[in-house]
């Protein structure tokens, strides 16, 4: 038996394949996943839902029958599909007097230090009145292009569980869990039950994309479990097909697969480490001791280059004289002030910028040994 006993806030990400008929949506299915949802939140969890589905019901609503790549269309396609999809939620929530909220996000939500401290801020409160928060990606306005997008909801679900502090993740599919092979093809294909480390091995396992409207696949999933792992949260795939498949998850039963966490870092560390950097700065080598063997702070004078273009409260790498990168942190300057004060003594800063500022970042700012 797995022990969920310490789980309070779960994050469930439910599947295009699972909300999807020939028609459009699944309303059935929609009904049975509210309907677990509803026990669990008598029990006492606070459950936040990530759902797809939008652009799939969008382009069946119109009559497309194959894949959305044009980008326009599929943020036209999401468009149509967010109220569709929003909508069922709603009736089916409301059976059970329960409310629920819809809250669209780009990569830059979580990215911004400020606005995802806000977000963090509401989703909190949602969830102490007992509200279901509904997130998906805002597709209609991020794109690949402007790299604000996640790619997939399997790792936008992985970064809420990070960033909104929940210590499980379950990945609802059309698949029961992970296997060394596809069972389809397969007959040795056997499942996987548990996951300590997310190596290359259990990368190659997962091979080929998802159907016809969902970006996803086996691969997706278990770069999502590493995200969440790398955060101190756990990760469940399992298949959404299996009766009271939440409930029964949580009371530890042996369903799907389970990806361990590792040890929990502190909420400013996740937000760290699951930020993209907007560029970096390379140290000298004392430096790089002072930071990381001795948990110093990082001074102007450690500094011997600067790359990219970033902002004071943005999250950079640190790298040593070779390139590698030794932690990520938030920086105390602008690239364009550390470019101008980079090698100096403390004392001469003002002089050079104005201002009381000393350091580049404090430890608390930091986390060591980020393997990118």
């Amino acid at each position: 038996m797995r022990d969920f006993s310490s789980v309070r806030r779960v994050v469930v990400k439910v599947g295009t394949n699972l909300l999807s008929s020939s028609t459009g949506i699944d309303k059935e299915r929609i009904q049975i996943i509210v309907d677990e949802i509803s026990e669990l939140k008598k029990k006492g969890y606070q459950i936040i839902l990530v759902s797809s589905g939008a652009v799939g019901l969008g382009a069946k609503a119109i009559g497309h029958l194959n894949p959305v790549k044009y980008i326009p269309l599929k943020q036209a396609c999401a468009s149509i599909g967010q109220p569709l999809l929003m909508r069922a939620y709603e009736e089916e929530f409301s059976r059970h007097g329960l409310l629920c909220s819809q809250i669209l996000i780009s990569r830059s939500s979580l990215n911004n230090r400020k606005s995802y401290n806000n977000l963090r801020a509401s989703v909190g409160v949602l969830l102490d009145l007992g509200v279901v928060p509904i997130f998906n990606e805002n597709d209609v306005v991020s794109t690949s292009e402007i790299g604000d997008n996640f790619g997939d909801n399997d790792r936008m679900s992985a970064y809420c569980a990070s960033k909104m502090d929940a210590e499980l993740l379950i990945l609802l599919t059309d698949i029961d869990g992970v296997y060394t092979g596809n069972p389809k093809t397969d007959k040795d294909a056997r499942m996987v039950k548990e996951i300590t480390d997310i190596t290359d091995e259990v990368f190659s396992y997962a091979k080929g994309a998802g159907s016809t409207f969902s970006t996803g696949g086996m691969k997706t999933k278990l770069l999502a479990a590493e995200i969440a792992q790398k955060g101190g949260c756990g990760t469940i795939i399992a298949s959404g097909y299996e009766k009271n498949v939440l409930e029964r998850i949580l009371s530890g039963e042996d369903i799907g697969t389970y990806i361990l966490p590792t040890e929990r870092l502190k909420q400013r560390e996740r937000w760290i480490l699951n930020t993209p950097s907007s560029g970096s700065v390379m140290v000298d080598e004392g430096a790089a001791k002072a930071v990381c063997a001795d948990h110093k702070s990082l001074l102007p004078k450690g500094v011997k280059n600067v790359d990219g273009v970033f902002r004071k409260g943005d999250v950079i790498d640190v790298v040593d004289s070779q390139g590698k990168v030794i932690l990520k942190a938030i920086t105390s300057f602008s690239s364009s002030e550390l470019l101008k004060i980079k090698g100096l003594s403390s004392k001469d800063i003002p002089e050079k910028i104005g201002g009381a500022h000393k350091v580049v970042f404090r430890p608390e700012d930091s986390v060591e040994n980020v393997e990118l």
